[in-house]
């Protein structure tokens, strides 16, 4: 991909980032990791959850706020 990329003037990424970003996008916009997991083509949760939980303090916040929400009315 350098070479098409550089022709461009985009910055040299690999096809891996691509994937990382699009993986992390995902699970920051709530779709379910079990989803993710098939996508990525991971044969365990774990491989996603583990590799992508640089994500989840904000999702475990936004939890806690649903949480909260419920317990207001």
């Amino acid at each position: 991909m350098k070479k098409p990329l550089e022709k461009v003037g985009l910055p040299n990424i690999r096809f891996h980032d691509l994937r990382h970003s699009t993986a992390t996008l995902q699970l920051s916009k709530g779709v379910h990791p079990k989803i993710v997991q098939e996508i990525l083509g991971h044969s365990e949760i774990g491989m996603t959850l583990n590799t992508y939980s640089h994500i989840l303090p904000t999702m475990q916040k936004e939890a806690m706020e649903k949480l909260d929400d419920l317990f207001d009315r």
